[in-house]
């Protein structure tokens, strides 16, 4: 019993004894990392439990549904970078970024938002106005360059990858839309057929759709040469689609595909090239933009272009089902020779949630914080690089960062094995990270910007001593 609680006063309540015994655990006591402190206690919870749950999932969701660990967790609440589970377990979150949340979870003034317009008016339909879809457009389009300032408000990345591209062909006369393989594009049939090469999607053929090779500057064939990468896009055109395109669709930074980071020169070189053949460019901002690579406020800025249409959604609402594409005026009125309307986009509640987290940002630096935790966090990554030979490449920008492990530095072996070895010895220790790749061996970091250069170094440290441990 003594040993028990020594064991939770280190970890701040946090149950760690699993199965070991506890004398292996006292005799490893000196390398466990010290989760940071928080200070906030979680609500008791009184739901059904983590086994009950499973058993219900099984029989009535989506078989399709998985999960990362072997013991799934029963995640109950969340505050800021922390998230608990049914026992009131903390555990520090490296994964929420990409999951959705930008500002932390369970903001409080996202939240009071929220809360305040759904208890006036949670849904108005398009032939009625409401003042929060039009102040939440007008600052959405004031971080934006060019003349990119109309909106379309949608429910999911997938819905604005869906528009975006049918947008392009209505508005070229074109049908054919070029992505990039190991890219991802959403869960619907044309962003399917866009997606590619993902690790774990169906394949889904649509007519119309060529994908690119991929400037992955670690595991492609011509490095970091953006330039000979762009070249297969030309080739594309010039012979597999007698010239004319309706568009180019493809994110900065992969992140489903592994934190894949588009080769310098590539999207100038791409973009000239589709504009040349009648088509415009779509930037997917979904997983990487609203401030996560720190640097900027949008992925495709760190490359020096600007796109015909951008799409966005994840973080744009930090948590809330919320998507937007956003183009020129001129571009937009393609439209209205159709009818084109989506019943919840831009509800009241949304948009209000939308709007305060674009305050929440700005009030609280979070750009910054993502730039200046962001560069912090992959110095100690790379320097974890040249202690554990399992890590092949550090990359990434700001607060979206991919570790890249394999069993042979030389060949690129991919571990992926040991990848979901070291995810469930983390989140024993209380780290949760995600993992991705066209291999799965990619660790995906992308926590709240909230994260601080404490949490870095508690992250980097259970990544250490898991390590250590293979």
């Amino acid at each position: 019993m003594k040993m028990q609680r020594i064991c939770r006063r280190l970890f701040h309540g946090r149950r760690v004894l699993n199965s070991k015994p506890l004398a292996s655990l006292e005799q490893n006591f000196s390398r466990i990392p010290e989760m940071p402190p928080f200070d906030y206690k979680p609500t008791p919870y009184e739901g059904p439990s983590m086994a009950e749950i499973l058993q219900k999932r099984k029989e009535f969701l989506n078989p399709c549904m998985f999960y990362f660990y072997r013991k799934p967790l029963n995640i109950v609440e969340g505050k800021m970078q922390y998230l608990f589970d049914e026992n009131g377990c903390r555990y520090l979150d490296a994964f929420g970024g990409i999951a959705t949340v930008n500002c932390g979870h369970c903001h409080p003034e996202i939240v009071e938002a929220i809360v305040k317009q759904a208890r006036l008016l949670q849904h108005s339909t398009i032939v009625y106005l409401h003042h929060a879809i039009t102040e939440f457009s007008e600052a959405l389009a004031s971080k934006l360059p060019g003349d990119l300032k109309v909106v379309f408000f949608t429910n999911s990345g997938t819905e604005a990858n869906e528009l975006a591209m049918m947008i392009a062909r209505l508005y070229t006369g074109h049908h054919d839309i070029i992505s990039v393989r190991n890219s991802y594009h959403g869960n619907a049939s044309a962003t399917m057929g866009a997606t590619a090469q993902s690790t774990w999607k169906f394949g889904t053929i649509q007519s119309g759709i060529h994908h690119a090779m991929n400037p992955d500057q670690y595991r492609g064939v011509f490095g970091s040469d953006g330039e000979k990468y762009a070249k297969d896009v030309q080739d594309l055109i010039d012979f597999g689609t007698c010239g004319r395109v309706a568009g180019f669709i493809s994110e900065a930074i992969q992140g489903v595909g592994g934190m894949v980071e588009s080769a310098p020169g590539y999207l100038p070189s791409v973009y000239s090239s589709i504009r040349k053949a009648g088509g415009i460019c779509i930037a997917d901002e979904v997983q990487a933009g609203f401030a996560r690579t720190g640097s900027h406020f949008w992925s495709f800025e760190d490359h020096g272009v600007v796109p015909d249409i951008v799409t966005m959604a994840k973080g744009i609402g930090n948590g809330i089902p919320l998507g937007a594409v956003v183009t020129t005026a001129e571009i937009a009125q393609v439209l209205n020779q159709r009818c084109y309307f989506n019943t919840f986009g831009g509800n009241p509640m949304c948009t209000a949630g939308g709007l305060a987290v674009l305050r929440v940002l700005e009030k609280e630096k979070l750009q910054e914080n993502a730039f200046v935790v962001g560069s912090y966090l992959k110095d100690r990554l790379k320097a974890l690089q040249e202690k554990h030979e399992i890590i092949g490449d550090v990359r990434g920008r700001g607060l979206m960062l991919g570790v890249d492990l394999v069993t042979d530095r030389q060949l690129k072996t991919p571990a992926k094995s040991e990848t979901l070895h070291l995810m469930d010895k983390m989140k024993d220790m209380g780290v949760l990270i995600g993992k991705g790749g066209f291999h799965a061996n990619v660790f995906r970091i992308t926590p709240p910007l909230c994260f601080t250069k404490v949490d870095s170094d508690f992250l980097v440290d259970v990544m250490d001593v898991a390590m250590s441990k293979l």
